[in-house]
């Protein structure tokens, strides 16, 4: 407005100037930015925001990481950058780590070379201080680039964008806020000049030169100024000269036209219109691509491939990727590239760069492509001969094969096709080609075999008409047709074993019925004209349509014309009889049969012929003539041989010699049932019965001649095979005789078997005579020497004793130290003998029958109990919902009657979305969705809390630095830090579980944990020394530091040249003259030095004492270590124990000794200020001597626990080794006594009750951000954590369904920043979801154990045997009847005393009233049934039983005190359950309690003379509830007969309940009873529409609200 008023000539004021001049220094900058985002946009191909937001969205740097990846991808690969599709940073905005993005584009720009003047610090960027210096620098890489030929140049675009008010004032505004002066940008140029070259003077005086030249437009003279050395340019090409000038002649006038629209300047620079040594470099480099892209287009004009190979490989286009083999693929695709963008523009144009690197990797991509193919098509003709239909699937559903879809259930379909054509394939491997055609038709015909087994006609007609199947003759018209046919063909091929039709099946079938159709349509138009012919009486067209039927009746023939057509009408006639219909025809069964007729007279009539041929050769008598009529094929006599001639004849004859004649023959019937007649005179035939003459009964029949042709045959054919087998007559015969040899011997030896025991007896009793005989003699003799003999053996036994002592003695004295084996139940398989020995230890072990039955007992019992607390504690649950419902009902009710009296009739419908709003909002709001959201999520968190084999898995399957946060922000919260017994012992199995995962998966050697930085270890040394571990390591260290601390004379030195410099300073010191000796020396040099050699040793041993207090305060400070500390240490070591078995306790100790010192406490003794070891003040810190005292002291003690002696360049402290050798075994012994620490279990006192007896859940304290994150890496790696799909982790994922969002879980309508609602805190209540089974099965299997042990013990006890099977199998004698029976009298006496425990157990007892062979019966069942569970096997006689017995032996006691204590636990946890069912069940009839006061409260009473009225009902009609909303519709009743219906509300006695009963016009209908606590519920679960009566639908919220508003006054 005041520059309107202005006068043309007045001059601006100085403010006036002053906001012009940074209106122009806005509009400026923002050109630069768009400059700057257009240059990026050509670098990275993709669009990025207005230049009003670019610097916001540089400042998380992944725009800058990708423009580093651009022009340095080997500094900046893609996996580096963070977030880079910055969902991150759209979610919760900038991360620390996005500073990573913006330090790797620095470090690009350093390894392109580009001064660092430029750089920007990462500061400016991410806190957005100076973003001014990024654009600058920006355009500073943009001309640097240019000029190397890895970018295109930056645009110029002042006064030609433009820009609004706003924005201007906007980026003033901004400017202002930084209050830094904008660089200048025109003289990027000049400083790229300044930094990079070596003489500026003379670069630039050859720069102008060249501009000179240029304006001048000379070639010659632009390219002698261009080959100045000076000018630093390279890459110069004389042919291109031409274009050198007329480019660097254009981009001068262009930028001269740029300055000319700048606003003049008070010190203008001459490169504002001369261009740069860069901006030259840039356009020559320019150029030279232009000339590079112009060969590979004439080379690809001429197809020339040697002409392109040399044009692509040109330095100057710079192109990667490029192969040598894909030259060809080049020329192809590039052609392409080039034809298509002729035809896109209409005009030929060179590829641009881009396009021809896109072309190459497209090629390659293609190649690559092509190759992946060639192995895919491989893997498929390797599986198909592996011939597994399974894997040959697999390898078909490759996508890189390139193949059409395949279907999974006809794998073997594709298996056993594709094999059959590798098989056929010449060469025996299928190619692409040939495969896709396979699978494409075999897929098809995995359609058809579908459909067939769908028996779906539609599916199967769709599938046949595929071009893919390749069909011939498939015809619409007979679609049903083949339906049948193939549905019958796939029902016979399946009960022939082939599960899958082939498509030669499915041709063939289409073919078979399409010939089908085809025969019968030929069949009816020839029985159309069969009938016709008959009509005409024509035997000759009669045959010449039965000739139409020739494939039907293949016998027709020509001589039997007239007999077909007699035959036929003849039938004809007949069935016109028949029918009485004149037009009846014949059908083609009846032709056919009529057909068949008169081919059967014609036979007839020919053979009547021959028999009477074969009659008159009988008659002449001769056999040869005979033979010949014999075999006429006419008369059809079967059997006829050659060599049976003259039998035949005289067979023949004699039969016909019996033969009578009647009369005068005239002709003989041939046979009578046919009606043929031949005359025997004339031989003439007639289908007529001749009026005169009469039948030859001389004459032999066929039927005769037959039977008499049979038995000659026969006869011959049995003196034939006689003959051939006399040699097999011959073997049979003397088989016979054998058998009737044997025969007689058996019998012999029957007798002398029967005969036996006569034959035992007397040669018993010769052979008792002779030993009485010899036993007199012997007894004689004996006699006579009786003292000879008592001193013999007396010495014998003496012997014996002594061998027996020392045998004995030996025995105890290997045995002392190493425990009783072999001979003891302490031995690995110990015999039966041996248990034998020991077993009367286990004869009072009825009591422990007792409490192991007791103890199945007691945890059936407390399975119960614990189900019965779930149940009590689901019911609490549900009364917190329902008293959250009334509370929540009430607030909504509130806010309904305040805003009642505002509606209008026009806003009453959204009254129900009033009823439906819900104040609390997030994941604790009250609604069925959120509260199983809430659910979930702690059934999730109380299995990732109590399995830690999850949390371990995960741990692995992120990165180092991902898992360290993690588990410091995630895991140690779901713990608690360890706060209590509970999540201490939980946290340690997790520790346990990953360190034990860690060294199953990726420690292959012992020493790799001592070389590497292992995961867990790293955080358990983390967790207690920094939580739990800090006043252990002041407890354990804190004297011997105090103690070097405090000794000010104590002075450590172990290097030769440090004694030896701080002698000459001391020296010098002293003397006041310079030494004349050498100040650097050598190690050696300097302990040659007597002096130096004197206070190392006065050194090492102050080191060796000192050291010395710190092993005694480490070494006896074993039980001040941490619990978790000392039990890591002890899993470590069992881990490297069971995985490494082979490697020595040493080796395992040096780990365990690196964990338990270096890691933990020697950190502590370099730096004890560091861990709090010691009080030491801000002033009064470390000194450097007693810093070198103390890591003197750490080093020996890391070489002593090491065993790692000083040699090489410490050789001087070799005096040390042994006492690092004696301090090495020290610390193995403090190893294993910290490695000697109880279970956690023990420790904490947990077991698998503990979490059942808790009145109080676990709760945990997590933010909504990590509970997200957490949720986020389970999905992420759910694969890898649960592989198994029935994993109880997948099903509580899938409860949670898909990741929510921060808003879900705080409340849509919070409206603080997301960051801070992502660290909103929230507790979780957890729960299990699983409950614990009880194993009727394993109770069931001990049970029988204990029992067949228990009678096993009475049988071993009073039968003797070597084994089980020996003892259960030989019977019993008396004695050991006996002996058992005793034995069980006697315990039987003892159970008397425990009559009331027995009652309970009374199978016991019963096994205990048995007999020796009963036991023995049962204990050979219960054997069968354990041998069938896998218990014991007979094999090795049941070991496994005995060895069980052996075990009971030696933990006897220990078993007992064992039982004993778990029996305690037990009853204490029982206990527990009982109290917590007590206050549960308290609990729960307090709610009841209240809920029932709540909804007596809830109804309106008023007391009038001390009585209470009776709650009136309500009447309502069905329009006015209408009318309210509550009522929406009545099914089948229109709105206008609505007040025809009257409901009446009538309240019951129980709170709460109402009966509603309707009448239509005035006849009660029916009765509905309504809950008030059921319409709570259903709109908890979110439901708005009820039914009553089946038929009225009602509004839930509305009908709360009128029962609240009529019943309960609110």
């Amino acid at each position: 407005g005041q520059e309107a008023a202005r006068g043309p000539g007045e001059r601006l004021t100085a403010d006036e100037m002053d906001e012009q001049r940074r209106q122009n220094d806005a509009y400026q900058y923002l050109c630069h930015l768009e400059e700057a985002k257009r240059w990026m946009e050509a670098c990275l191909g993709e669009g990025l925001p207005p230049p009003t937001e670019l610097e916001e969205t540089l400042r998380n740097g992944v725009l800058l990481a990708k423009l580093g990846h651009c022009f340095a991808p080997a500094v900046v690969p893609l996996k580096k950058i963070y977030d880079p599709e910055q969902t991150r940073y759209k979610a919760a905005g900038l991360h620390f780590r996005h500073t990573d993005n913006i330090n790797h584009w620095r470090n690009a720009m350093s390894h392109v070379g580009l001064p660092s003047i430029f750089h920007p610090e990462t500061t400016d960027i991410y806190d957005k201080k100076n973003m001014p210096r990024v654009v600058y620098c920006i355009h500073a890489l943009s001309f640097y680039l240019f000029k190397l030929g890895l970018a295109p140049p930056i645009q110029d675009l002042y006064g030609k964008v433009n820009f609004t008010e706003e924005e201007i004032n906007n980026m003033k505004q901004e400017l202002e806020k930084y209050g830094l002066q904008l660089p200048a940008f025109s003289k990027i140029g000049g400083i790229l000049a300044n930094e990079l070259s070596v003489d500026e003077a003379a670069v630039h005086a050859a720069v102008l030169a060249i501009n000179k030249a240029v304006d001048r437009r000379v070639v010659a003279q632009t390219m002698e100024t261009l080959h100045n050395p000076h000018a630093m340019l390279v890459g110069l090409r004389e042919e291109l000269a031409g274009a050198y000038q007329e480019v660097l002649h254009q981009a001068k006038l262009e930028k001269g036209s740029n300055a000319r629209n700048r606003v003049s300047r008070a010190q203008d620079d001459v490169y504002d219109w001369c261009l740069t040594q860069a901006e030259i470099q840039g356009n020559i480099i320019k150029v030279n691509v232009r000339g590079a892209l112009e060969e590979v287009d004439n080379a690809l004009e001429r197809q020339d491939m040697l002409a392109l190979h040399r044009a692509l490989w040109d330095p100057i286009l710079a192109l990667s990727c490029l192969q040598r083999d894909n030259l060809e693929l080049y020329l192809e695709q590039l052609s392409m590239d080039r034809e298509e963008k002729a035809l896109e523009l209409g005009y030929l144009e060179l590829l641009e760069q881009e396009e021809v690197q896109a072309g190459i990797l497209t090629a390659n991509r293609r190649d690559e492509k092509e190759r992946a193919m060639l192995q895919a098509v491989s893997q498929i003709n390797a599986a198909v001969r592996r011939g597994m239909p399974a894997v040959t699937l697999e390898a078909l559903m490759d996508p890189a094969a390139q193949l059409p879809d395949v279907h999974a259930p006809a794998a073997l379909l594709y298996q056993q096709q594709l094999a059959l054509l590798q098989c056929q394939h010449p060469r025996g491997e299928l190619a692409q080609e040939e495969l896709f055609v396979a699978v494409e038709m075999l897929s098809t015909v995995a359609l058809v075999n579908q459909a067939l087994d769908a028996r779906n006609p539609t599916r199967l007609w769709s599938s046949l008409v595929s071009p893919a199947l390749g069909l011939s003759g498939v015809e619409d018209a007979n679609a049903q047709r083949y339906f049948d046919d193939l549905l019958q063909l796939k029902g016979q091929s399946r009960k022939a074993g082939t599960e899958f039709l082939s498509w030669n099946d499915i041709q063939d079938s289409i073919n078979s019925t399409n010939s089908s159709v085809q025969d019968e349509n030929d069949r009816a138009h020839a029985v159309r004209l069969v009938n016709e012919a008959l009509l005409q009486a024509d035997p000759e067209k009669t045959l010449a349509a039965l000739l139409l039927l020739a494939p039907a009746l293949p016998d027709i023939a020509l001589p039997t014309a007239p007999r077909y057509h007699n035959v036929l009408s003849r039938a004809r006639r007949q069935k016109v009889q028949a029918t009485e219909d004149n037009g009846a025809v014949l059908w083609w069964e009846e032709i056919q049969k009529g057909v068949f007729q008169a081919n059967q007279d014609t036979v007839a009539a020919r053979m009547a012929l021959g028999t009477a041929a074969i009659n008159q050769a009988i008659k002449e008598g001769k056999a040869s003539q005979t033979l010949r009529v014999l075999c006429n094929p006419d008369v059809a006599l079967c059997g006829v041989v050659n060599a049976c001639a003259d039998a035949y004849q005289e067979q023949l004859a004699a039969l016909m010699a019996t033969k009578r004649p009647s009369g005068k023959t005239l002709g003989a019937e041939k046979p009578p049932t046919l009606g043929y007649y031949l005359n025997l005179q004339t031989l003439e035939g007639s289908w007529q019965c001749p009026r005169n003459g009469s039948f030859n009964t001389t004459h032999l029949s066929r039927e005769e001649i037959q039977l008499v042709v049979t038995q000659v045959t026969v006869a011959h054919d049995r003196e034939c095979l006689w003959a051939s087998n006399v040699a097999l007559v011959v073997r049979l015969q003397a088989r016979l005789r054998g058998f009737l040899v044997r025969q007689q011997f058996m019998a012999r030896r029957h007798i002398l078997q029967e005969q036996r025991p006569a034959a035992i007896r007397i040669q018993a009793c010769w052979r008792g005579y002779r030993q009485r005989r010899a036993y007199l003699e012997r007894l004689h003799y004996l006699k006579s020497n009786t003292e000879a003999a008592i001193k013999i053996q007396a010495a014998v036994r003496m012997w014996q004793a002594q061998r027996k002592y020392q045998e004995r003695l030996r025995y105890f004295r290997q045995n002392v130290s190493d425990g009783m084996r072999g001979d003891d139940p302490e031995h690995a398989s110990p015999a039966l003998g041996i248990v034998r020995r020991f077993i009367h230890l286990l004869e009072q072990s009825q009591h422990d029958f007792w409490e192991e039955s007791e103890v199945l007992r007691m945890q059936e019992e407390l399975v119960k109990r614990i189900r019965a607390s779930r149940q009590l504690e689901s019911d609490l649950d549900l009364m917190d919902i329902k008293i959250g419902l009334l509370v929540k009902n009430r607030i909504t009710l509130q806010e309904v009657v305040s805003h009642c009296k505002k509606l209008t009739k026009k806003n009453k419908e959204q009254l129900s979305e009033m009823m439906s709003m819900d104040k609390q909002k997030g994941l604790k709001s009250l609604s069925k969705e959120k509260r199983q959201k809430l659910e979930a999520y702690q059934h999730l968190f109380y299995l990732l809390q109590t399995q830690p084999v999850y949390l371990a898995r995960l741990i692995f399957q992120m990165p180092q630095n991902k898992s360290t946060k993690f588990m410091e922000s995630v895991i140690f919260t779901l713990y608690n830090y360890a706060s209590n017994p509970r999540e201490a012992y939980l946290l340690l199995q997790l520790f346990k579980v990953a360190l034990q995962e860690e060294i199953r998966s990726k420690v292959d050697h012992v020493h790799d944990i001592l070389m590497g930085n292992a995961t867990v270890i790293r955080l358990v040394v983390s967790f207690y020394r920094n939580v739990r571990g800090q006043n252990s390591l002041r407890h354990i260290l804190a004297g011997p530091v105090q103690e070097v601390l405090q000794d000010k004379t104590l002075s450590i030195r172990t290097d030769p040249v440090d004694i030896y410099k701080a002698w000459i300073n001391q020296t010098e010191s002293q003397s006041g003259h310079r030494s004349k000796l050498p100040y650097e020396v050598s190690p050696e040099q300097a302990l040659s030095h007597p002096e130096v050699q004197r206070r190392l040793d006065i050194s090492i041993r102050n080191l060796l004492a000192i050291t010395d207090k710190f092993v005694s305060a480490i070494t006896s400070s074993v039980d001040k270590i941490p619990y978790g500390m000392r039990y890591m240490a002890k899993i470590l070591r069992m881990s490297l124990v069971e995985k490494f078995p082979k490697a020595s306790a040493e080796e395992v100790d040096k780990v365990v000794g690196n964990l338990l010192y270096y890691r933990f406490m020697n950190p502590a003794v370099v730096a004890p200020d560091g861990f709090d070891v010691v009080d030491v003040s801000a002033r009064a810190a470390l000194q450097p001597d007693q810093r070198r005292s103390l890591g003197a002291i750490a080093k020996v003690l890391q070489h002593a626990a090491a065993r790692k002696a000083f040699q090489g360049e410490s050789a001087h402290l070799c005096g040390v080794n042994q006492y690092l050798e004696d301090t090495h075994n020290k610390f193995r012994r403090f190893i294993s006594a910290a490695c000697c620490v109880p279970e956690p279990e023990e420790r904490f006192n947990m077991d698998e009750y503990s979490e059942m007896v808790a009145v109080a859940k676990p709760v945990i304290y997590i933010t909504v951000g990590e509970l997200i994150n957490t949720h986020k890496l389970l999905l992420e790696h759910q694969d890898s954590i649960v592989p198994h799909h029935s994993d109880p982790l997948r099903e509580l994922l899938e409860d949670l369904d898909e990741l929510p969002t921060v808003q879900s879980l705080v409340g849509s309508g919070a409206e603080q920043v997301l960051s801070q609602l992502s660290r909103t805190e929230i507790s979780l209540t957890l729960t299990n979801k699983l409950v614990p089974v009880a194993s009727s099965e394993e109770s069931d299997t001990r049970s029988l154990l204990l029992s067949t042990k228990q009678m096993l013990v009475d049988l071993i006890q009073s039968q003797p045997g070597d084994s089980l099977p020996e003892i259960l199998w030989t019977p019993a004698s008396e004695h050991e009847e006996a002996a058992h029976e005793h034995l069980m009298c006697r315990r039987a006496l003892q159970d008397t005393q425990n009559s009331a425990q027995l009652k309970r157990h009374r199978s016991l007892a019963a096994n205990g009233r048995l007999s020796m062979e009963e036991k023995k019966r049962k204990v050979i069942r219960n054997l069968r049934c354990l041998e069938s569970l896998g218990l014991v096997d007979s094999a090795n006689c049941y070991q496994e039983l005995i060895d069980e017995l052996a075990k009971d032996i030696r933990n006897q006691r220990r078993h007992r005190q064992q039982r004993r204590r778990e029996l305690l636990k037990l009853r204490q946890t029982l206990e527990g359950l009982d109290a917590k069912t007590l206050f549960y069940e308290e609990q729960i009839d307090y709610y009841n309690q209240y809920i029932k006061t709540c909804l007596d409260n809830l109804a309106a009473s008023s007391k009038v003379s001390g009585k209470s009225k009776k709650l009136p009902s309500l009447h309502y009609t069905a329009a006015q509830l209408w009318e309210k909303g509550v009522l929406l519709e009545i099914q089948d009743l229109p709105p206008s007969q609505l007040k025809n219906v009257i409901f009446d509300i009538i309240p019951c006695e129980e709170s709460g309940r109402f009966q509603v009963k309707a009448k239509f016009m005035g006849i009660d209908m029916e009765c509905f009873q309504l809950h008030y606590q059921d319409l709570l519920q259903l709109q908890y679960e979110g439901v708005a529409v009820m039914k009553m009566f089946d038929k009225a639908k009602v509004n839930v919220n509305l009908l709360i609200f009128l029962l609240n508003k009529k019943f309960f006054k609110k």
